[in-house]
């Protein structure tokens, strides 16, 4: 092979990289390697299962001690008419 079919062949694979460059960065990039990573953190974390009566107590409890919209007003003075 000659000088000249060796720079082509080196243009036609630059430009196969350039063309593709999106992709490439995408599977071995710095965003590929924090996916990959997060993706280890979510596999090793696991469901922890509590009593649903315990739950539904204290959102209850959560909720009744709430402020409404009817006590705040209930301590307003009407100025109009």
């Amino acid at each position: 092979m000659s000088w000249p079919w060796i720079v082509l062949l080196a243009l036609a694979a630059a430009l196969v990289v350039a063309a593709e460059w999106k992709r490439l960065g995408a599977l071995i990039g710095a965003d590929a390697r924090r996916r990959r990573e997060r993706e280890k953190r979510k596999a090793s974390l696991r469901l922890v299962r509590t009593d649903d009566e315990e739950f539904v107590a204290s959102v209850e409890r959560d909720l009744a001690n709430l402020p409404t919209i009817e006590e705040r007003e209930s301590g307003r003075r009407r100025d109009g008419p």
